[in-house]
């Protein structure tokens, strides 16, 4: 028997493959060539997906998770498992360090309501968990926060304008979107349009969401996309 007589074919991208060179999902009855699958299972993490389900669109089943750890790129897998990890706590107990060049995650432990200094254990600076800022000793929260209002919005409204950051709807940071679609994801998980600000679902329009290209287009680009966060 001839060796192409012997190749399968990929259902994403319908070329032929040696068997050798095929991801065979354990759940189900499918194959995939391994760039195809790398690529679908990648582009499902991006999208902060907790499993990957089978590219098969008739098929219900997810791939192996642990037949996809040895395809899939160790930063992406990193990436992954983190994401993995931050799924399981509470958003209620997420606290995110409020310095930019940190902004590690840590557990907000509710039972302590009478601390409020709290020293990041990465970065080592000091900030308040209550209204999470950075550490403000002279005033208090309520004081800090009317403060920081009259000081801090007329310089960050100004400079977002200037160069037309928008505001996350859920933490209130600022992104600045430098390449990629509208359809952003803060550090907080939260999604929402950058042409407009609003949440994000499946129904957004801005004028742009209803066509099939500019679907297609949030797929592709997503991989691409990089948010920074600026307050």
């Amino acid at each position: 028997m001839m060796l192409k007589e012997l190749q399968m074919e990929c259902k994403i991208c319908f070329e032929k493959h040696d068997p050798w060179q095929m991801f065979k999902n354990s759940t189900c009855a499918h194959s995939f060539c391994y760039d195809c699958t790398t690529q679908h299972a990648t582009t499902k993490i991006q999208e902060k997906h907790k499993t990957i389900a089978c590219p098969e669109t008739s098929c219900t089943s997810t791939l192996d998770i642990n037949t996809l750890r040895l395809i899939i790129p160790k930063e992406t897998l990193i990436k992954w498992d983190e994401f993995l990890c931050e799924s399981t706590i509470l958003d209620s107990q997420k606290l995110y360090c409020p310095f930019t060049n940190c902004s590690v995650l840590l557990i907000n432990d509710e039972t302590r309501n009478s601390v409020t200094r709290t020293d990041c254990p990465v970065c080592r600076r000091p900030f308040c968990a209550v209204c999470r800022v950075p550490w403000h000793s002279e005033f208090s929260c309520k004081e800090f926060g009317k403060l920081k209002e009259k000081k801090e919005d007329k310089l960050a409204v100004a400079l977002a304008k200037k160069k037309k950051w928008k505001k996350c709807p859920n933490c209130n940071f600022y992104v600045e979107k430098v390449v990629g679609c509208i359809h952003i994801t803060c550090r907080c998980k939260c999604d929402f349009c950058y042409n407009c600000g609003a949440m994000w679902n499946l129904y957004h329009g801005c004028g742009q969401r209803s066509s099939r290209l500019w679907r297609w287009w949030c797929r592709v680009s997503s991989t691409f996309l990089r948010v920074q966060n600026r307050f």
